[in-house]
């Protein structure tokens, strides 16, 4: 999260300084500077986002180690589909350095969608895995539920119009502000302390970690032996003999 925050942080004074220098009559070579930064200050935050969106899940299950483990293999099938996806679907209506728009657009896209997924996630199960509304893994979760979910809405319908004054453009920039509020609230709040996660023996979630943490570990080997076949009155046989056996020998003894 620090490192997002860092990137977009350094790189809008740059990219503000940019644009300014490109819209003048004397600065127009400066528009390929300005969509290079652009561009890959995009990507490199649509990365930072599925390790966030990682971070956030481990944070949320840090009671249940079985689960993070087994959730973390998901999400890196899940970064190797996006990724093939991505590629997969370009129309390359686009020639050259202009499918990068494109790359970006659909790593973005496949990184909000799991952000989305992730907050549906957190919400579902709040109640079973303990985690209070107040917790920072659900209000970065939140946050970038938000924006996720103005990527997907606002820039579909805004994609028609490339006007910045339209007031589907304020609506957007407002949405982006009611993110960077969201954290700084959470931030603001006092977190409530963590505390051990106590669950009855005969929970589901409890239960699914126990099958979570025992997948992909071998352990310790045992050699089965199958056992003869016998009835249960013969078993029942051998142990009376052997008792009579043994309280024979104890009254010779005395004797």
């Amino acid at each position: 999260m620090g490192a997002y925050l860092g990137l977009r942080v350094a790189a809008a004074p740059v990219l503000f300084s940019l644009l300014c220098i490109q819209a003048q009559p004397w600065g127009r070579s400066y528009y390929f500077a300005y969509f290079l930064v652009y561009w890959a200050v995009y990507i490199a935050s649509a990365f930072i986002l599925f390790f966030i969106c990682i971070e956030v899940f481990r944070s949320a299950l840090s009671g249940f180690p079985g689960l993070v483990r087994f959730g973390v293999v998901i999400f890196r099938w899940a970064a190797i589909v996006s990724i093939i996806l991505t590629f997969s679907t370009l129309s390359f209506a686009h020639r050259g350095i202009l499918t990068i728009p494109d790359i970006a657009n659909g790593l973005m896209r496949s990184v909000s969608f799991l952000g989305l997924c992730l907050l549906a996630f957190l919400c579902l199960c709040m109640n079973a895995l303990r985690l209070p509304a107040r917790d920072m893994a659900f209000g970065i979760s939140l946050g970038f539920g938000v924006m996720s979910m103005n990527d997907y809405v606002i820039i579909s319908i805004m994609s028609r119009t490339a006007s910045l004054t339209s007031p589907l453009q304020f609506i957007h920039q407002s949405l982006i502000l009611a993110s960077l509020g969201i954290w700084v609230a959470y931030c603001a709040m006092p977190e409530p302390a963590r505390k051990p996660v106590v669950m009855p023996v005969n929970s589901t979630i409890y239960r699914w970690n126990e099958i979570a943490s025992a997948l992909g570990h071998t352990g310790t080997q045992v050699a089965l032996q199958q056992p003869a076949n016998s009835f249960f009155l013969t078993d029942v046989e051998k142990v009376v003999e052997k008792v009579l056996t043994r309280n024979l020998k104890r009254r010779q003894s005395e004797s």
